[in-house]
């Protein structure tokens, strides 16, 4: 009977000791399980969350919408913004004549009339083939001159190039921008675009790259044509864009220039151009202490005389200023004088 007891013992010891066993396994693995949590828990409160470039939210513009607003903000920033009317105390422009005054150097409009309202252009448009001339990969070519580049209306300003002649782009981009010859217009839209059509492409999709959202363009002489327009604010655009190329700007403050070219056989012939911009020629003084740097001029019955040039004043600031519509030369001298007046207030 003792032994019998003694097995009993052993066996009800040995069953406590298993489930204590357990109970203490499952003890830990809790504890274990717990401590995770708790150091999971820490790690995600500690994590420092950093934002995708593009959020779902962001990714709902369009490309468009994109570029829009990478448009505006760089225009907001590089460029003078104002609103189509801006006065000044002592301007006051005559008739229909619109005009703008930007200040280069705190991107201000300083005075503006109709700025954004459609004129014609006239040979303004010229800054847009130059542009398109020195942008090109033809700066150093020779030309032959073909009959489209002489086929324009009687009277137009032009170098008096003939079919046959050879002139170099570096000539002729000069018979552009200080002559305003319309025949050296004419050469450099088909050496650059091809042909005079595809230039005109060029040209508009160019005024579009620079933000002139208010022109449209059909020929790279600004002869008039109801569809070839442009505004105050655009011309501004196309002068500030022109003067990035130093070579635009060292040309346009050229008063007279010896022309070089050659005919069909060869012979060697200058012919001397004068700039059309009179401030150039000494014809007009500018105020005191304003420099006329250069710039571009526009006549034709339409646009009437129009003016867009470079100065700066006499601490050393640029701007630009233009008028657009005016009667006549000397109302155009006399008011772009005015504009003049104010830089160095």
């Amino acid at each position: 009977m003792k032994a019998k007891t003694g097995h009993v013992k052993t066996a009800s010891w040995r069953t406590r000791r298993m489930h204590l066993t357990l109970i203490l396994t499952l003890l830990f693995a809790a504890a274990l399980i717990v401590l995770l949590i708790v150091i999971m828990a820490s790690r995600k409160m500690n994590k420092v969350e950093i934002p995708l470039p593009w959020s779902n939210e962001r990714m709902a513009y369009t490309a468009a919408e994109q570029s829009a607003m990478q448009t505006k903000e760089a225009f907001s920033t590089d460029l003078c913004i104002g609103s189509n009317n801006v006065t000044r105390e002592d301007v006051s422009l005559r008739g229909n004549e619109k005009g703008g005054l930007f200040s280069l150097d705190d991107r201000r409009v300083v005075y503006s009339r109709d700025m954004f309202e459609k004129v014609y252009p006239a040979s303004i448009t010229k800054l847009m083939t130059a542009i398109l001339a020195l942008k090109s990969d033809k700066m150093n070519d020779t030309v032959t001159i073909q009959w489209q580049d002489l086929e324009l209306e009687s009277g137009s300003q032009v170098v008096g190039l003939r079919i046959g002649d050879k002139v170099t782009m570096q000539s002729l981009i000069r018979g552009l921008l200080i002559h305003s010859g319309n025949d050296a217009a004419q050469a450099i839209a088909r050496i650059v675009g091809g042909t005079q059509e595809k230039f005109v492409v060029m040209m508009n999709e160019e005024l579009q790259a620079i933000g002139a959202t208010g022109s449209h363009f059909t020929n790279p002489t600004g002869l008039h044509d109801e569809n070839h327009y442009t505004t105050v604010y655009d011309i501004y655009l196309m002068l500030n864009e022109a003067m990035k190329y130093d070579e635009f700007v060292n040309i346009i403050q050229v008063p007279v220039y010896d022309f070089q070219y050659w005919n069909a056989d060869g012979e060697e012939l200058h012919v001397t151009l004068d700039s059309t911009d009179h401030y150039l020629t000494g014809q007009i003084e500018p105020p005191k202490d304003v420099t006329v740097l250069g710039g571009k001029t526009g006549t034709t019955a339409a646009a009437g005389n129009c003016l867009a040039v470079l100065t700066q004043n006499a601490y050393g600031q640029f701007y630009i200023s233009v008028i657009v519509g005016a009667l006549s030369k000397d109302d155009l001298y006399a008011d772009m004088n005015l504009l003049l007046g104010e830089i160095n207030e």
